[in-house]
């Protein structure tokens, strides 16, 4: 009785957001929701050994401007990856800043751009440099090989006044990029804001080696706020969130569609409840290091959810909207599709075959509760352990004119090291999960029991496993590999 009445209380967490379990701790939770102990006590010792490392080094207590790059990699020295020392030494590199729109941690956002906005005057004169002598910005529109990211969704939430005692700055900036004949996606030219003018210039490639570096952190700044906000607690954890709760709420447990669900759905509760508090509660995470206000935060959750489309939410549909079926290298679809062609196969229940919307919407949640969330989580400290890849908040003011820009000017607008080292901790914490795992497609409890699911459980546990050995098999040819959609490391919930 407690467990029915437990999932009968909803709340909005914000205005225009969507509704969750009305319980302020685990304890408020029912005991199968809960973390197990053995993966709260993993989840807690990851906690602690972070916390020691940046404490020892006394991190946590400069609330200074860095001296020079090269200190934010004593950050967190000990536990970087391969991928985070790639990332560190290849950050500034135009190809790599293009390459992480495709296999970032964000890999949602680009799309094909056949006309410039109005409010983006880029000219072909402005590109050439970056274009060569073969051709011009008109016939890479046409030939469709130009890609715009566009942050105008940014424009006018609130930000921060200050962060330990220092100003904070936002932009909504505008990126063209190009697919060069190399198949390198590059980035040709840079507006930070979505007002042109003369205190808003066009950054290019051509320009001088820190104005371009600048605006390129200010491009990936937005971009911070962008995934951490949207992609990340929006579109997997609060959506997920739903997902479980309408599954308590609205499905008996011997129901097929339950069986069915229940497996992606383990402890979302628990780390959900943990995360608006810790994460984006009031003194929490965000609070911390993000240039979004609290405020900020919801404004933009509320804007993210009027904008949405269920189609949006469906990968194919989504990388077809896009744009994005043929740009080669983009692992993240890639893979991606594999995945949710083989949960789209699976004939759990059998009686869902007719019912072809049934099984599209299914497989939007199942895939949105693991493969989703995997490739918004997993690569966080790869990607942001180098903070200067992906600042939280800047503080100082968006450059207006061109040529003035220095490396102090650089490290005088990036995160303090405070802000720095509480960012690089929460990342490495939220890429590391904690033990009692389930991969995707692992079912020990057996809900399903009959001799025919238990078939279909066998067949797609096949599949991934193809999948898996393919995506091995891709990334030991690579320099940068994209581990992040291989079954065997997706959990099969929103766990962490």
């Amino acid at each position: 009785m407690r467990c029915t009445f437990i999932y009968s209380r909803w709340k909005m967490l914000a205005s225009g957001s969507p509704y969750c379990i009305d319980a302020d701790s685990s304890d408020d939770l029912p005991i199968n929701e809960r973390y197990s102990y053995e993966k709260r006590g993993s989840f807690l010792l990851t906690e602690l050994l972070s916390n020691l490392e940046v404490g020892l080094k006394g991190f946590m207590s400069s609330t200074d401007s860095w001296r020079n790059l090269g200190d934010v990699k004593a950050v967190f020295y000990f536990n970087r990856t391969d991928i985070s020392d790639k990332v560190s030494k290849r950050w500034n590199e135009d190809s790599f800043f293009g390459y992480q729109y495709l296999n970032g941690v964000n890999p949602m956002l680009i799309r094909k751009c056949l006309n410039l906005p109005e409010n983006f005057p880029v000219t072909s004169s402005m590109v050439a440099a970056s274009l060569g002598i073969s051709t011009d910005l008109q016939k890479e529109l046409q030939n469709g090989n130009v890609f715009l990211a566009d942050y105008k969704i940014l424009q006018g939430i609130p930000i921060k006044d200050s962060i330990n005692g220092k100003r904070q700055y936002m932009t909504v900036p505008m990126c063209l990029l190009w697919k060069d004949p190399q198949d390198k996606l590059l980035p040709i030219a840079i507006q930070l804001g979505q007002t042109p003018g003369e205190q808003t210039p066009i950054f290019l490639p051509s320009d001088s080696e820190w104005d371009w570096t600048l605006a390129k952190i200010w491009v990936r700044n937005a971009e911070y706020q962008v995934h951490q906000t949207i992609s990340h607690l929006l579109q997997s954890h609060l959506f997920a969130e739903v997902f479980t709760m309408a599954t308590h709420r609205q499905l008996p447990r011997n129901h097929p569609v339950y069986k069915l669900l229940i497996p992606h759905l383990r402890y979302t509760l628990d780390i959900n409840t943990l995360a608006k508090k810790e994460v984006a509660g009031s003194g929490g995470t965000f609070d911390q290091i993000l240039v979004l206000s609290k405020k900020g935060v919801r404004a933009l959750v509320r804007r993210a959810m009027e904008e949405l489309t269920y189609s949006a939410l469906c990968l194919p549909e989504d990388i077809k909207a896009r744009g994005l079926e043929s740009i080669p290298n983009y692992f993240y679809r890639d893979d991606g599709q594999m995945i949710w062609e083989a949960m789209e196969r699976c004939r759990i229940p059998s009686s869902l075959e007719t019912m072809s919307s049934l099984v599209r919407y299914l497989t939007m949640v199942i895939f949105r509760c693991s493969a989703q969330h995997a490739a918004v989580n997993s690569g966080q400290f790869d990607f942001y352990a180098w903070m200067p890849n992906g600042p939280p908040s800047i503080k100082s003011p968006p450059p207006t004119a061109k040529g003035v820009t220095t490396i102090q000017t650089i490290l005088d607008a990036l995160p303090d090291v405070k802000t720095t080292t509480t960012s690089v901790v929460s990342v490495w914490q939220l890429s590391k999960e904690p033990q009692d795992q389930r991969r995707l497609g692992c079912y020990p409890d057996e809900h399903f029991t009959e001799e025919t699911p238990q078939i279909f459980i066998l067949e797609f546990q096949e599949k991934l496993s193809e999948i898996s050995k393919i995506i091995n098999e891709r990334n030991q040819t690579r320099s940068l590999p994209y581990p992040y959609l291989d079954p065997e490391v997706i959990e099969n919930s929103v766990s962490i």
